[in-house]
């Protein structure tokens, strides 16, 4: 599976919960919010001023480690 920016914050954690860990380090602690979990990768990094490309590309790495 190959995360991408335009991936549902709620999707990527159904797929394996740990990834939260990544969120929670860019500021995002709201995660059980509903409002959240239908939000886009892009849409959260630029609503707390992060590096999207960074994120997703630690989420890739993320799920590749686990195959």
């Amino acid at each position: 599976m190959k995360i991408t920016k335009d991936m549902l914050i709620g999707d990527i954690l159904d797929m394996d919960v740990e990834t939260g860990k990544y969120f929670m380090a860019i500021g995002m602690h709201c995660l059980g919010c509903p409002h959240s979990r239908n939000e886009s990768v892009e849409a959260a990094c630029m609503a707390h001023g992060t590096d999207c490309d960074a994120l997703v590309a630690e989420l890739n790495r993320h799920f590749e480690a686990k195959q």
